[in-house]
């Protein structure tokens, strides 16, 4: 029902409606702005690249010919406008927390999850997240909370297929050292 809903109101804009691009922008403008800001690491610099995305989604509307998804076509979008704002804005970063981390002793003695809210489990994943490498954050968000199938993030990111499984099975790795205190 989703992608009949996009295609109703992508005609309505073909057609001279431009408010009805409103619809699109509210359904997939969380998404978007959660793309670019793995890979932007910024708030305002994701906020700036979500917009200018949904400005050339837009003004490119009338060559979305249907090959794909809508979002499928406009997180491709997101995640160039992203990647290009990046090399425009790289600047050199250094954590002031490696040093706390390496010093930290696990203790596993007590499962603690049980004694954990969702949210809180939510606020542990997405910190461990964070701290993955920026494209396989990306993928992992792509690929389990967005639920693209790889063939979408194949279009999206252009990687390869395999290239995206082997990332995303690193990143799954890194992610259980990162959360290994919840056991």
């Amino acid at each position: 029902m989703k992608n009949t809903d996009d295609q109703f109101y992508i005609d309505k804009i073909k057609k001279g409606d431009p408010s009805s691009y409103a619809f699109l922008v509210n359904r997939y403008k969380n998404m978007a702005f959660t793309i670019a800001l793995k890979i932007l690491k910024n708030q305002e610099d994701a906020e700036d690249a979500a917009q200018e995305s949904f400005v050339k989604a837009y003004q490119q509307i009338r060559k979305f010919e249907n090959k794909s998804k809508f979002s499928t076509w406009l997180y491709t979008i997101v995640y160039r406008t992203s990647i290009s704002k990046l090399k425009q804005n790289r600047v050199p970063v250094f954590s002031i927390n490696e040093d706390i981390n390496e010093n930290y002793v696990y203790d596993f003695s007590i499962p603690q999850i049980e004694n954990l809210l969702a949210t809180e489990q939510s606020n542990y994943i997405k910190a461990a997240i964070g701290k993955l490498p920026q494209m396989e954050g990306l993928l992992i968000t792509l690929f389990y909370m967005n639920e693209n199938s790889i063939r979408e993030i194949e279009e999206i990111t252009g990687l390869t297929e395999s290239n995206i499984k082997v990332k995303l099975f690193r990143a799954r790795k890194i992610l259980e050292q990162e959360l290994l205190f919840l056991l």
